[in-house]
């Protein structure tokens, strides 16, 4: 495979965004060690996130790194077995983010609901389980794409087959059949449940903040040395994370339709869709780190400065 000057521009630029996003979550992974290594308590979201860096950090690895290989002229750089391998392991990781993106966004929507004794008792209940469900869902998944494997074959595979579509170090079977279509529904509906539960959860937070500011309106207008306030910083990483995950996640289903019916794309097009796919795993522990942790130092310094005064009183 002949290296030209657009494939070596395109897997520098692969490699540059590849590594920042594997240092970004191993940061936040060293840091979850660190805290298990310590003894120190996880919090429940301190675990779904622990589990989406890890899914995030894996898919960066089995789709990007192959990819900016591919880019720089290396072909055959993955055997059968390796094709397999790595392309089972991208489409674990792609459910695995899937569920605990959706986790994460409804135990915040939990989180912040009305504190009444339903709720107190279903906030209590999804803390406790948590962690199992994070370590069952890896199953889950991996049972769902089991077939996977079975449809991979290796860049080295010449013989001619009409349903074959090439992703340049890999090959995929792309098969019409109605056992095939089955499969696919039953995938496409795990993953648009957990879409509408994470837009619903995304929804119900967004108005639980909107109704928390109106009530405090009075407060903050006391209150001018704070630019941003804390609802207006909270729901703006709700929706940061929530839309750049959805658009990812979208545009990576857009790509596999873009790669079976245009095999004739350029590079440049197929480059696009796989970066813009790897967006939210690259970005999200610099969204996560600057974003989330501003937004809840700055609702925890009102919190305290807006009941500090009836306390004493």
């Amino acid at each position: 495979m002949k290296m030209t000057p657009a494939s070596l521009a395109t897997g520098i630029f692969f490699f540059f965004h590849i590594t920042v996003g594997i240092l970004g979550n191993s940061s936040i992974l060293f840091h979850y060690v660190f805290m298990i290594t310590t003894r120190k308590h996880l919090m429940p979201k301190d675990v779904i996130i622990k589990h989406l860096t890890f899914a995030n950090c894996l898919t960066i690895i089995s789709k990007g790194i192959p990819e900016t290989l591919s880019d720089l002229g290396f072909k055959y750089f993955l055997d059968d077995i390796g094709c397999k391998l790595v392309v089972y392991i991208y489409r674990i990781m792609r459910g695995m983010s899937l569920y605990a993106m959706c986790l994460l966004s409804c135990f915040q929507a939990i989180t912040i609901s009305p504190s009444n004794t339903r709720w107190i008792m279903f906030k209590h209940r999804a803390t406790k389980y948590i962690g199992p469900s994070c370590s069952v869902s890896w199953l889950v998944y991996m049972l769902l794409n089991i077939l996977t494997p079975a449809r991979v074959l290796g860049p080295s595979y010449n013989k001619n087959v009409t349903n074959m579509v090439n992703y340049g170090y890999c090959s995929w079977f792309t098969s019409r059949n109605v056992a095939t279509a089955l499969y696919m529904f039953l995938l496409c509906f795990s993953d648009g449940l957990c879409l509408g539960l994470m837009a619903c959860s995304s929804i119900s937070m967004v108005s639980v903040l909107y109704r928390h500011k109106r009530q405090v309106k009075h407060i903050h207008s006391a209150q001018h040395f704070l630019k941003v306030s804390p609802e207006d910083q909270a729901t703006k990483t709700i929706l940061i994370l929530v839309c750049t995950f959805v658009i990812s996640y979208s545009i990576s289903s857009i790509h596999v339709i873009f790669t079976v019916y245009f095999k004739g794309s350029g590079l440049w097009g197929v480059s696009m869709f796989i970066f813009l796919e790897l967006c939210f795993p690259i970005y999200f522990p610099f969204v996560l780190i600057t974003s989330f942790k501003s937004s809840c130092s700055l609702f925890l310094s009102f919190c305290k400065k807006r009941w500090l005064p009836s306390n004493i009183a």
